[in-house]
């Protein structure tokens, strides 16, 4: 029987297969009735895909299947893929992997074609685009034993032991809960990463306080606050000395205090967002003062930390306390009108299941939250491991960023769902008197102080239209700087290195969009540290002799040596 006899007997059932497979993908997506919900949720937007376009789209993928089988395999290799995933030339060389790759590749583009053709409310769009690309990453023939040819090359080069060490890599990763990414066991928290020196001089249930040990003579007399995110655990900051926007703000003078946030277990089950503000970043606020004796302080928040400073700041404006001098915001959403690729997850019936689970006690689980970002960039985070560690039995290299990143926190629920509701579902920060955080109307117009505002022009997590919108919202004195990469490796670029960019705009406009700024700023090689410290230097004061002990006794004595105990704490 001829190859186009074969076709044609198979194409109609194979067009027929796709559609109804289509359709079936689609239906998750139809409107449901709202009376068949649980606790009120709201139905989904409909959500079709016109005939002629499927049709369309289906013709072009059975020629393109029809010409793949037409090809001739055997012969000279094909040109190699564009995805790295498969670049390396055995791919190619191969006629079954290369036949995989090819039929992969075709199918990968009609699924896009087909999302980009859905008519659907946009948010529903943007949702099928997620799943079909978590589906074309998990369904990679890469990550299958079967046709990727460089775990087979190298299961024969090494007799099999690639592949008994890679089904020992499994079984450590199933047991620990998570997937390696680096060489954990090259790693310990004091040992080689949060080693800057320095005490823990006061501590609730919340969080540890530590201060840093001078590294300068003299020290600038108001002091300065580090606010990280509680999502992750405070030494992202001070990985290693040569990276450590700790060690690097001690260097610059500045009596430096940082909030190391403890580990929820079910004892904190039930702190809410104002538990969090009035007894964690306000309390620290606080403690700083009556330790040093300084009138002011600086400030900075990072991510989610800069979300609780601002709460935290406008709490303050509300009862008259200009306790805070100035603040530094990194990567932080305060206006959360574009909050990125998350908002695929956002919606009321989103936070409503999330305040039904656990709004009134209970854990978000740190594994899920890591599990979650991971998903958000599925090749580099979760296969690329899947094929290193398992198929190819290796074990990944030693990179403390990613150490920090495996290291995950869990989160109260109310706390957790209150965030979802009033601050990405509802934005209502923005909104004055919009939302009550510890008994007072926030209004963000009253925090007047000047501030520092910092984006990663590649943050998929805090995209810098998000970070940029602070500063239509925050009225003091403001000074914005752009930075190249992303959420994490934009913020950690310390000068030393030498590496990235950063844009600076003189002419003090902030015009409504991060678009139009950029269009008026200018490239500055290297990192942005240099031109915050600077900035920061300018709103730090005198210079007075660097105090000889940490803490102040007899209420703040040293609890224990940093970088404690709170961040040793496992999710």
């Amino acid at each position: 029987m001829s190859v186009d006899t074969e076709w044609a007997r198979n194409a109609g059932a194979l067009q027929q297969l796709w559609a109804q497979a289509w359709g079936q993908m689609l239906q998750a997506y139809k409107p449901v009735d709202v009376g068949a919900l649980a606790a009120g949720l709201q139905p989904l937007q409909p959500v079709s895909l016109s005939p002629e376009k499927l049709a369309q789209l289906q013709q072009e993928y059975l020629d393109g299947m029809r010409e793949l089988w037409g090809r001739n395999w055997g012969g000279a290799a094909p040109e190699g893929s564009s995805d790295r995933r498969f670049a390396a030339e055995s791919w190619s060389n191969n006629p079954v992997s290369a036949f995989t790759v090819a039929a992969y590749e075709l199918q990968a583009r009609t699924l896009r074609a087909m999302t980009q053709a859905v008519q659907a409310d946009e948010k529903t769009r943007e949702r099928i685009r997620f799943s079909v690309e978590q589906y074309l990453a998990a369904s990679a023939p890469s990550n299958f034993l079967a046709f990727n040819v460089e775990a087979q090359r190298k299961a024969l080069e090494t007799r099999g032991e690639s592949l008994a060490q890679g089904m020992a890599n499994l079984l450590k990763d199933i047991q620990q809960g998570h997937i390696s990414m680096t060489d954990e066991s090259q790693f310990e928290v004091g040992r080689n990463v949060a080693t800057t020196e320095g005490a823990v001089v006061y501590q609730n249930e919340l969080f540890q306080l530590i201060e840093y040990k001078p590294l300068t003579a003299k020290v600038h007399e108001r002091p300065f606050l580090m606010v990280p995110p509680c999502i992750n655990k405070y030494y992202i900051l001070d990985l290693q000395p040569d990276n450590s926007l700790i060690r690097y703000a001690v260097q610059q003078g500045q009596r430096t205090f940082v909030v190391s946030w403890r580990n929820p277990d079910m004892t904190l089950a039930d702190k809410t967002w104002d538990d969090y503000i009035e007894d964690a970043v306000i309390e620290a606020i606080r403690t700083v003062k009556a330790i040093t004796g300084a009138p002011q302080i600086n400030t900075l928040g990072f991510c989610v930390g800069g979300t609780m400073l601002a709460n935290a700041l406008a709490v303050l404006a509300a009862r008259g306390d200009d306790s805070v001098a100035s603040s530094t915001f990194l990567t932080t959403l305060i206006d959360f009108t574009e909050t990125g690729v998350l908002d695929v997850f956002i919606d009321e019936n989103f936070v409503r299941l999330r305040e039904l689970q656990m709004g009134q006690g209970g854990l978000m689980k740190g594994q899920d939250l890591a599990s979650t970002f991971s998903f958000l960039r599925p090749n580099d985070l979760v296969w690329n491991y899947v094929v290193g560690n398992y198929l190819k039995g290796e074990t990944p290299p030693a990179f403390d960023l990613l150490y920090w990143n495996c290291d995950s926190t869990n989160l109260p629920g109310p706390y957790y769902a209150w965030y979802l509701r009033n601050f990405y579902l509802e934005n209502r920060l923005v909104q004055p008197g919009g939302v009550t955080v510890c008994g007072e109307e926030i209004d963000l117009a009253q925090v007047k102080l000047p501030v520092y505002i910092y984006g990663s022009r590649e943050d998929h997590i805090v995209p810098i239209g998000g970070a940029y919108a602070s500063t239509q919202v925050l009225p003091g004195k403001k000074r914005f700087v752009m930075g190249a990469s992303g959420h994490i490796a934009g913020v950690i670029n310390p000068p030393a290195k030498k590496k990235r960019s950063h844009w600076l705009r003189e002419d003090g406009k902030f015009p409504s969009t991060v678009d139009a700024w950029i269009k008026g700023a200018s490239e500055h090689p290297g990192s942005w540290w240099e031109d915050w410290a600077a900035w920061l230097k300018g709103h730090a004061g005198k210079q007075i002799a660097a105090p000889k002990s940490f803490g102040k006794a007899p209420r703040y004595k040293p609890l224990e040596p940093a970088p404690g105990s709170y961040v040793r704490q496992k999710a």
